[in-house]
Parts: structure tokens; sequence; C-alpha cells
């Protein structure tokens, strides 16, 4: 019988450390957080010294009662969620709800590998006091911000929405940067290059550099038109071309640090088109444990929220090894490459790296699903790549005199690749072209100082200043994390929960631009709480629970700090926000049965436009916003076919679930039809009724069953395809099956209590 117990936070993780473990340990999953403050209310003490008032989450009493008989008969329960501040918080919360005083050590380790595992375990620590002070603050701010806010907006504007400590400050950073695009103004200017030619091929073009001994730069300096721009090209008439300097010279470009958090998601959107919250599922899959046959569950990568870049002595010498034995001594520096971590950073992680150098994505893509392996191959190459040498470069730039111009071309021949062989950083759409990469590529003829070119053909070019760019879910993050906003922990739900509150969209290009009621909601709240949505403070926020973690600053004294303001901001609030609740957002559309504005109004399902005559006139509309964020009324399409109940037409309208055939005689006939494609038999009597034809179906989530078409009179589904065989084991009528990428073709009984599972050959492999 196992001596000793070990608690982790997800079944996944415990199945990984049962094969690594022997038999004097049992493990066990508290899955996730087994206490939390009450949904139902504040849950927070304020007159109490903002005592947390906790509570067993819904559906977790069994689990606790499972984890409290586990551990009673054992010598020593160790703690082990994961290495965080809320890895802090489930394990202090467990040990409470065990009532054990003695024997209860905290263990934690960067990497689930069974060296790293058996290693934390032999050394076990206490519960860090300060890092779970650290989450209670940030629970509690959270929730004083979160549930004194919301119902003031219930009340200003309308029902079901929030605002959050962050989440706040992420839309007013989307709405900011919308409102700047709006208010840009494009400037025009012009470029000239010239295609030269001298004694050796190939052509070549220098763009025009500096006019009159002044340097152009788009900016202070620039070709502001047309006409000036012909005047430059009609002066050049005639006009002999010199080259007046050659310099080359050696370019070094340095390899990118390993991953952090952030840089993990922004690249994994950049090079993957993957979001943040499936990057971190991704990882955390990685992270826990991978199935790899014969070396059972693996570990594949090290925990992946983390600010620091720090990696460890036995890494380095492992990936230094690999780069010698894969590539050659010549792309191995003399000594490891280190790279600093922002100041604010928590180095008590590793950066995301591969936990072992012994699988390399090759040797583990046939146990890996296609988006692990993409992510997992992303890890590694970085990984590999940061301590390789610089990829070198011949940089050859030109200057060429032509009358009182000066025009210039750069050129750049790679030398040495380094660690480009391996991998190179994504690029943010719009970003400006390095130094170390600027003429990349481009190969120039052989010059020398004081030869005479020919000109083949001058191009001026038209251009026009550009607004800054959008956000995507990826930048949004690094902005984030350059002011110092949330932690790893947070950035990829700070994001996903913006977009379901539908204070924020993604366009067709995924750029996050800010809907109606984000900006509605966002001008209240910023004329209303300036703290709380002021980057700057949001981030000093964050620097004192950091100050809270490092056991700095009591938790307490910093809620009450922030709260004696808030209170103050939350009572002029009630009385100074403008209501807008049943009046809706104005806009600049004309009801064309009233005369009267139309305003956008929210509903369940989401906005639509509404007339602000209502009650007298009930005309409402759907819309969707334009590329420059205008309305776009969505017009009224008649179906062909009349209602069969009353003969009116049939039209397409919009509901909770997407677009759907309703009455134009509404409310009078309420009759409605679905849009969606017909059911597809499955060519099969229903195995309950015996009279039904089993479908394909979809439910209201969009997800594929197999039903009776007798509903609901027959209510048989199930969610993989039956099969008319009865089972061999149970005899039951039927069994399913299912094909998956990792384990092919299974066959397996639904029935309660049977085991039958077959894995099936596949039929064009038997033929």
């Amino acid at each position: 019988m196992a001596k000793n117990l070990v608690i982790v936070e997800s079944p996944s993780k415990a199945r990984t450390l049962t094969k690594y473990l022997g038999r004097n340990y049992q493990v066990k999953a508290s899955v996730g957080h087994v206490v939390d403050l009450p949904k139902s209310k504040l849950g927070v003490d304020i007159e109490n010294d903002f005592e947390p008032e906790y509570q067993i989450i819904h559906g977790k009493k069994k689990i606790i009662d499972e984890l409290k008989k586990a551990a009673k008969d054992k010598d020593k329960i160790f703690l082990a969620p994961d290495p965080d501040r809320e890895g802090e918080a489930i394990a202090w919360h467990i040990a409470q709800k065990l009532g054990r005083k003695k024997n209860v050590f905290r263990v934690r380790f960067n990497e689930i590998t069974r060296k790293a595992v058996q290693e934390a375990l032999l050394h076990p620590t206490e519960i860090d006091h300060n890092l779970f002070d650290a989450q209670t603050a940030r629970r509690i701010l959270d929730r004083l911000v979160g549930y004194q806010i919301s119902p003031l907006l219930w009340k200003k504007v309308r029902r079901g929405l929030s605002a959050g400590r962050v989440q706040s400050v992420a839309v007013r950073l989307i709405f900011e940067r919308e409102k700047e695009i709006e208010a840009f103004k494009p400037e025009e200017y012009w470029s000239i290059e010239a295609r030269l030619e001298g004694d050796a091929p190939p052509p070549f073009v220098a763009r025009l550099f500096k006019v009159r001994g002044e340097r152009l730069d788009n900016k202070q300096l620039r070709i502001g038109n047309a006409e000036e721009a012909k005047q430059l090209v009609d002066g050049l008439a005639g006009a002999t071309w010199k080259v007046t300097g050659i310099e080359t010279k050696e370019r070094r470009r340095f390899p990118a640090p390993p991953f952090i958090t952030s840089r993990l998601q922004q690249e994994a959107s950049r090079k993957l088109g993957y979001n943040p919250s499936r990057t971190m599922r991704i990882a955390q899959r990685l992270y826990e444990g991978v199935e790899l046959g014969p070396d059972g569950a693996v570990g594949l990568i090290t925990y992946m929220r983390t600010d620091s870049t720090r990696l460890s002595n036995e890494a380095l010498d492992q990936v230094r090894g690999f780069i010698v034995e894969r590539f050659g001594r010549e792309y191995l520096p003399d000594n490891a490459n280190f790279y600093k971590s922002k100041k604010a950073a928590q180095d008590a992680h590793e950066a995301i790296r591969p936990t072992s150098i012994e699988y390399p994505p090759e040797k583990v893509a046939q146990y890996l699903s296609k988006e692990d392996l993409n992510l997992y191959t992303l890890i590694w190459n970085r990984f590999v790549a940061c301590q390789m040498t610089p990829a070198r470069f011949d940089q050859t730039t030109v200057d060429i005199a032509a009358k009182d111009l000066e025009f210039r071309a750069t050129g750049q021949v790679m030398r040495f690749d380094g660690f480009i062989r391996v991998y190179t950083e994504g690029r943010d759409e719009g970003s400006p072209v390095a130094e170390d990469e600027e003429g990349e590529g481009r190969t120039l003829p052989e010059l020398h100082e004081g030869d005479l070119l020919k000109l083949l053909e001058l191009l001026p070019e038209q251009h026009f200043t550009q607004p800054p760019p959008r956000y995507s879910q990826a930048s949004l993050i690094k902005e984030l994390e350059e002011k110092g906003i949330g932690r790893p922990s947070t950035y990829a739900s700070i994001v996903a929960t913006i977009l379901n509150k539908e204070y924020v969209r993604e366009d067709p290009e995924r750029r996050l631009r800010p809907t109606p009621l984000g900006r509605l909601v966002t001008d209240l709240l910023v004329g209303s709480f300036p703290d709380i949505l002021n980057v700057e403070f949001t981030a000093g926020m964050e620097d004192e629970l950091d100050a809270i973690e490092e056991g700095k600053e009591h938790w307490t004294q910093a809620i009450r700090r922030f709260y004696s303001s808030f209170k103050a901001d939350l009572d002029r609030a009630e009385s100074e926000m403008p209501t807008v609740k049943g009046e809706g957002q104005k806009t600049d559309i004309t009801c064309e049965k009233c005369g009267a504005g139309m305003v956008i109004k929210w509903g369940r399902q989401g906005e639509f436009l509404a007339c602000s005559a209502y009650p007298e006139c009930r005309n409402t509309k759907n819309f969707t916003l334009d590329d420059e964020g205008k309305i776009q009324i969505e017009e009224v399409v008649a179906h062909s076919e009349p209602c069969p109940k009353c003969g009116k037409e049939m039209i397409v309208r919009y509901g909770r679930f997407g677009k759907f055939l309703g009455c134009a005689g509404y409310p009078e006939c309420r009759h409605i039809q679905s849009l969606a494609a017909p059911p597809r038999s499955l060519g099969i009597t229903c195995p309950d009724c015996s009279q039904g034809d089993v479908q394909e179906r979809r439910s209201r989530r969009g997800k594929t069953f197999y039903g009776c078409n007798r509903y609901p009179d027959c209510k048989f589904a199930t969610w993989d395809p039956p099969i008319l065989e009865p089972c061999p084991q149970c005899g039951a009528k039927y069994v399913v099956e299912k094909v998956t990428k990792r384990s092919g073709r299974v066959r397996r009984c639904v029935a309660e209590g049977c085991t039958y599972k077959e894995q099936m050959e596949d039929e064009a492999e038997s033929a």
C-alpha cells in the first residue's frame, strides 16, 4: 500500500506522475481549485480588513472527500500544483481542507520529468505564504472591482455587462488605438528610385537619399507631392551618375532569446495562426505529459507561464552538445549565450524549453497531434537557435551622386547562416525593417569609388503615411507586457474575456476593434473611474502584488490603500455616471417608418438598431460594421417559399443561434424554420424504437450527434455513429464507432457497466 500521497491539480498531470513514482506514492488530482469566493455575492468582508469568504466550489465536495480519504492513512502529503501564485493558492486551500498539521509539504518542479519530480520529492518545502498572499490580493482586487462596478453598469447601461480591473484597461488600449486610426489624416509623400547599371552586371536600384545635402526621412523632410517629385526627376536630365562612396562591413545578426510566455503567444500567432488561448492549452498538454509509446508519459516542455529567459546549466550543456553533433563546431559559440530578463521578471522559472534534448520533434512526431507537434517544434527550434552562433552578412552601402542629389543602394549577402539555419523570429505586419536586415538578399555588382554609372530608368512612386496598426491578440499581449499590465498566467485569459464579453471583435484580418458597446462602456468607465482605467495605475498595482509576493508589504495594506480612492470614485459614479439604459446609443441613421433617429441597443442576441420612438414605433434592424467601423444595415431577405401556416412570406431573421426563417406575420404567426441543411440519414433503423431513421444532426452549439428522426417521441441520441451490431460482450443492440488520429478506428459499447472496446483493422489496409 502507498505510504505517501501526491496531490496535483489536473488528471493528466496525475497520470504522468503516477508512471514516474513507485508503489510508495499514490497520486490524486484536485481538478483545479477546490474553493473560491462565492459567485452570488461579493464574498469580501470590507469592514473586517477585507477578509475573504471562501466556499467549496460546486461539485468539488466529492473531490475533497476523496482527497481526505486518500490522505487518512498516508505518512506524508505532497502538494504539487503548478509552481506559481495560483498553484500556491490551490495548495494552501487543499491543505486547509485536509486538516493535517504535520507532514504536509509543498513540492514544485519546473518540468515534469522523472528526474525533476523525484528530486522535488526528495527536497520538499513549505507553502510560500507570501506567494499565496499575492494571489489572495489579486483575487480580492479583481472581485472588488468586478462585483461593484458591474452592477453599476447594469443599472446605467444594461444587465449582463461586466468590468474588470485589467480587462477594462485592455479594452481601453484597443479603443484608444481605434480613435488614433479614426483621427489619422494620411499625408502624401514620394520616393524616387533609379535603376542603374555599372560596367559589370547585374543592374541594381538606388533610392534618393539626400536632397541638397539634407537627408530625407519621410517625416520632417519629404517629397510632398507629384509636382515636387517631377521637378526633381526633370532636374536629373543629363546628370552624371557617379559612385562617391562605398562601405562594406560585416554585420552580425544574433538569435532571439528562448521563449517566455508572451513571446511564445506572439510567435505562435505569427507563424502558426494560433490565438493565445489555444497556444496555452497546447503548451499545458506538452508540459503535463504526452504518451510516447515505450517511453510512457513524458513532459516535453518546461513550465509555460514564465517571464524569465534563464536556462539551467544542465539544459545548456545538453543543447551545446546537440548543436555540435547535429550542425558542427562552427555553429557553437565559445561560451553559452545568456539573455537578460526584463527588470520586473519573476526568475523562479526557466524560460520555456524542451525538457530533454533526447526528444527532437522528428522522434516524437508520430505520438503528437498536428497542433501539438507544431508548437513543440516552434519551442524546440527557438531553444536550439538561441544557443547558436550569430549569422554573418557582408553589407555593402553605395552612395551615388547625381547633380545635387544623392542616391543610396544597399546590398547584403549572407556569409554564414549561423542560427538562421534553425530558426528566425517572425515580424508583425507593418513593423520596420531592422538595420541588420536592410538589403538582405539583394546583390550589388562590383563597383569602385569614382565609377560612372548608366541610368536605365527613374521610378518616382507615390506613398501615403499609414495610421498605427490595430492590435491583434498577439500584439495586444505584447503591449500589455511592455506596459507591465498582467502577468504570464493572465495574458491569454484577458484577451479571451474581452472577446467573450463582446466589448471587442476580431475583423476578417484578425485585428481587434471595439464594438459600439465597448466604446460606450469604456467612455463611461474612463469618466467615472480614471484610476481603474489608467494604464500606469494598473501597472503600479502589479508592482504592488510583486512586493507582496516578495514579503515587502502585507496584502491588507495594499488593498486598503487601493479601496479608499476606489470607494470614493464608486460613490461619485452612482450619482454622476450618465444613464443610457433604455435609450441606446445614438446614430445618424433615420427610421424609414416614422422619421425618428435609430439607436444601437443590446439584447440577448447582441447589438441591433431600434427606433428611438419606441414603443410608438417598433422598427428594428440588424447591422454589421464595415472595415471603417461604419454601420451597414443588413437588408431583410425574403424566402421563396411562403409560410405553410398563414401564407405570408418567410424572411431571414437573426436569433441567439444565428440565422433562421421566420414568418413576416410575427407576432400573429410564430412559425419558424431552420436554414440549415436537412439532416443526413445514416440508412439504419433506430435501435431504440425500431421505427425511426438515425440521422446525423447538429446541436445548438454546432456539434455533430446522431439521433432518431422521431424525436421527441423517441429520444435516442449518441455522439458517435452507431453500428447495428450486438455488443460481443454484453449483447446490447448496438455499438458505436469512432475514428481518431491517435487510435484509429475503435468500436465500443455504450451500455452502462460494459467495458467492451475493440481496435478495428483499417479497411484500406486489410484490402
